[in-house]
């Protein structure tokens, strides 16, 4: 019986990232998604591919890490699958304990605000009942995972990944035709170290099959940007509004990119480049997350254990709008969610407020998705045109654009370079290519082709098998 593999999640884009095995007998998820473009059912991955091959089940789902797109799903999948189990690092499990129960607030939410036309995927009691379903381990220590009706025994490690607190690879051992084999899923992973943790560690080679993310591979740009020079435009954008008297607005993601950026601000403070005294406000979720950060300093993988993100001295944004509109009188800086700018969040808010303010400024750290308000707002900022307006909130209607906007990179995930680097450190004989748009996926695999000639390389395909 050969080991198949197949993806149950998108493969055309980045969105719920799901990748079935059928390793004799055992039925291994690795991640268990939800596409954040979609909407509803549509937003799953396909179940039904396992559920028309008598012989599949999901005895096992293993979670690399906490972004939505890799966990978001787990309550649907413990539905379809109600006797699987799910395993993860310690971390992501305490970042699970408080993001799904926000994404089951969320759904019914935007239910009864009319901004969905479905009703919830899971509510938080469906969360709470299968929290007993989460098993945890530490990065190094293999436990097995073989399925009850597994023909060979299947183990699983992890790896840190150095993308986001407790994210990891995945390493499967087992044996087939009476040979070891090994599979290495990167999940997503940066070797680089970024301003609070470190870079991903990886398996000893040689690999057999290795499951290769491939976000950044039709980025020319983040191969040729060094983080310290990243570091560096951003003390000076923020130096230059604080100067002559503006905000600052950091739109941020609340996992991993909000962190990060507030120990970018403390090292600022602390080395005397911008006041102490400048108000630092944060908010919502991404400080239950801060707070997840600071209590597992100590025994997650950290560039300096001492550091804790709620050390930075920083503010709650007031909830009253007064309150918000009294902070914009004296130069302050805003580190707030979405990372999008999403209409309704309070990074949108705050846009809104200073965008027509020439002394202010709107810094986009992160990933900007083609429509999304961020995404406007960059394009407009990019434009030639002498005097624009751009729309951050349809209800609002177009605004002067006279602040200043800039882009930096500070990516959680490894530059194209990297992934090829990868690639020659694990020694695969087959590597196929994941979570990637069309473009991303075909430059690998002309790149890997090249470099690497003797290495299979194949492109997954939502609900197309392979046999490893």
């Amino acid at each position: 019986m050969p080991v198949r593999y197949t993806p149950l999640g998108r493969t055309d884009t980045i969105g719920a990232s799901c990748h079935f095995l059928d390793i004799h007998g055992t039925g291994v998820a690795l991640d268990a998604g939800l596409d954040p473009e979609e909407d509803g059912p549509a937003s799953t991955p396909d179940f039904r591919i396992i559920k028309q091959e008598p012989d599949w089940y999901i005895d096992h789902v293993l979670v690399t890490h906490a972004h939505h797109d890799h966990l978001g799903g787990l309550p649907v999948l413990f539905r379809e699958f109600p006797h699987a189990l799910a395993h993860m690092t310690p971390a992501t499990r305490k970042l699970a304990d408080v993001l799904l129960p926000a994404s089951a607030r969320l759904q019914r939410r935007r239910m009864r605000e009319g901004s969905s036309a479905y009703d919830p995927l899971f509510d938080e009691e469906d969360v709470e009942l299968h929290s007993y379903l989460y098993l945890t381990h530490d990065p190094g220590d293999p436990f097995d995972i073989t399925g009850l009706n597994g023909q060979t025994t299947v183990t699983a490690e992890f790896f840190d990944a150095g993308h986001i607190l407790g994210s990891a690879g995945v390493l499967l051992t087992y044996e087939d035709e009476g040979t070891e084999r090994r599979l290495f899923y990167t999940g997503d992973t940066n070797p680089n170290a970024q301003t609070i943790i470190p870079g991903g560690t990886y398996p000893e080679p040689p690999i057999d099959t290795l499951l290769l993310e491939s976000t950044l591979g039709a980025d020319p740009e983040a191969e040729q940007t060094t983080r310290r020079e990243e570091e560096r435009k951003l003390r000076d954008a923020v130096v230059r509004v604080l100067e002559r008297g503006g905000n600052v607005v950091i739109p941020v993601f609340a996992i991993g990119r909000a962190q990060e950026i507030l120990a970018l601000i403390d090292r600022y403070k602390q080395r005397g480049d911008i006041g102490a005294d400048v108000p630092v406000y944060t908010a919502g979720l991404q400080r239950a997350i801060s707070d997840i950060y600071d209590k597992t300093r100590t025994d997650t993988p950290r560039l300096n254990n001492d550091f804790r993100v709620y050390g930075v001295d920083q503010e709650r944004v007031p909830r009253s709008s007064q309150g918000k509109r009294r902070g914009l009188h004296e130069p302050s800086i805003y580190v707030v969610t979405s990372g999008m700018m999403f209409e309704g969040t309070l990074s949108n808010w705050f846009a809104q407020r200073v965008v027509e303010d020439e002394d202010s400024s709107i810094i986009l750290v992160g990933f900007s998705k083609e429509g999304s308000p961020a995404d406007r707002l960059l394009t407009a900022a990019e434009s030639a045109e002498e005097e624009m307006h751009v729309v951050l909130d349809e209800l609002v209607g177009p605004q002067q654009l006279r602040c200043e906007v800039q882009r930096l990179r500070f990516s959680g995930h490894g530059t194209r370079r990297d992934l090829l680097d990868i690639v020659g450190r694990l020694k695969p004989s087959r590597v196929v290519l994941v979570h990637g748009d069309a473009d991303a996926r075909t430059w690998m695999a002309d790149n890997l082709a090249h470099f690497y000639p003797d290495v299979e390389v194949t492109n997954s395909e939502t609900g197309k098998t392979l046999t490893l």
